[in-house]
């Protein structure tokens, strides 16, 4: 029946390119598959120490929690606006409550996005300029525009792009994995040398950061033929692949090198694990694995803008601005991303406030789980699953707040920026414009 009303939908003369579970998920992949896996392995293993591969496990279990929520929600009610419809559904389509977080959602997306770009842009110019930081914020801004143009051309491109660097990324990794792992010292992962408990936990307001991405998935539902079937097989497979990775990553990288020198390697610690076994072509092998593995991550970060704009414009929750087509293909929604996602990544320090994209998403999974506990029954979830969904990620997120934000007093300056500019953006919209923000939602 889902076959049919689509296929007609597009009309009988128009023939549409669907995604395969495996392109959706992979969309999922790349977005979790970024710049996190290579950047936070030294600050994690500052607090969990060896025992970072639990603290990879712990995280894919929330993941897998949030998952069950979404891939319940997306199956009941497939659209464009992914995880912002359940929502909606729970909290109303046009009240202040829905359209405070469809714009947190849009400046945390930003600011991961950026990020990701910005780390490419430090990779790439390591390898060819030496680290010149002004090559770096050149080569950041080049990977959002070629990428911008990507999403312009269409979702097939996005997917087909994101598969064959998927493909690569795993494929690298994978043996990168096998290598180390066949080679690695056993005694250095002995559960003796591992820290208490608590601070494992603690580690997991940071290892989840690399699980973030797979709330992008929601949004191919519009994407997907058969959405209430192939979404949660997309969604399952996509955190399937990360987990296993990440721990496999993490026991390879902490069985080969010491817990100091995983910290002291930073961001190239995967590269640093790589040539004991591997040798210098292994360090450049990573590096370009890090290449493609953040070139992903900006094409699916920039993946959801039009869909989610769109769809936000039709419930009143966006002004009409953010659906027009320039040249009848260009998006609006897209484009101030884009144009958002240059701006942080050329002027700011992001490394100062990328924390703030992962405290606003789990936020923002707190509260798709609690809206679906409002419409439970029209899902078929578990009440509790959805209350573990909910607990888990309350935990991390005030883990993450205690263990990490309250020690910045410019993040925390940044999030709450970010809270009363979302606040202002949806007041400043919906004033002298009632009529298409009417009640049905609670504010």
């Amino acid at each position: 029946m889902a076959d049919t009303a689509r296929t007609d939908e597009a009309g009988p003369t128009q023939s549409r390119q669907y995604l395969t579970v495996r392109q959706a998920a992979f969309i999922g992949v790349g977005a979790m598959v970024g710049a996190g896996i290579f950047a936070l392995l030294g600050a994690a293993g500052a607090i969990a120490g060896a025992a970072v591969w639990v603290s990879f496990l712990i995280a894919g279990f929330i993941a897998a929690l949030q998952g069950y929520s979404f891939a319940k929600l997306g199956a009941r009610y497939p659209s464009a606006g992914g995880l912002l419809e359940y929502v909606a559904k729970g909290f109303g389509e046009r009240g202040h409550f829905t359209g405070i977080t469809a714009w947190l959602t849009y400046i945390a997306n930003a600011i991961v996005t950026a990020m990701v770009a910005v780390s490419f842009g430090s990779y790439a110019s390591s390898m060819f300029t030496g680290e010149n930081k002004a090559w770096a914020k050149v080569f950041a801004a080049l990977i959002i525009i070629v990428m911008s143009a990507v999403n312009v051309v269409g979702a097939e491109l996005v997917a087909r792009a994101q598969t064959v660097i998927v493909y690569v990324v795993l494929g690298i990794l994978c043996i990168f994995a096998v290598v180390t792992l066949v080679n690695m010292h056993p005694h250095l992962l002995d559960p003796a040398g591992y820290p208490p408990f608590r601070d494992i936990v603690s580690s997991v307001a940071l290892t989840f950061f690399a699980f973030l991405g797979f709330g992008i998935i929601t949004f191919t539902a519009k994407d997907l033929a058969q959405p209430a079937r192939q979404l949660p097989k997309a969604m399952y497979l996509a955190l399937g692949i990360a987990t296993v990775i990440y721990v496999a990553i993490a026991l390879g990288v902490f069985g080969t090198l010491t817990v100091e020198k995983v910290i002291a390697s930073g961001g190239t610690a995967l590269a640093v694990a790589a040539q004991p076994t591997l040798g210098q072509a292994g360090y450049w092998l990573m590096s370009v694995t890090a290449l493609f593995a953040t070139a992903g991550a900006t094409n699916a970060g920039l993946y959801p803008a039009p869909g989610l704009s769109e769809r936000l414009v039709e419930t009143g929750q966006f002004p009409p601005l953010m659906a027009r087509k320039h040249g009848g293909r260009v998006s609006a929604g897209l484009l101030f991303e884009a144009i958002a996602c240059l701006v942080l990544a050329v002027v700011f320090k992001l490394d100062a406030i990328a924390s703030i994209g992962s405290a606003v998403a789990l936020l923002i999974f707190t509260l798709i789980s609690a809206a679906h506990l409002r419409i439970r029954a029209e899902t078929g979830a578990s009440v509790v699953i959805l209350w573990l969904a909910i607990t888990a990620a309350a935990v991390v997120l005030v883990t993450f707040v205690f263990t990490d934000l309250i020690h910045e007093p410019a993040s925390v300056a940044t999030l709450l920026g970010i809270l009363v500019l979302s606040i202002g953006l949806d007041y400043g919209w919906k004033r002298g414009h009632t009529g298409s923000v009417r009640s049905g939602a609670t504010t």
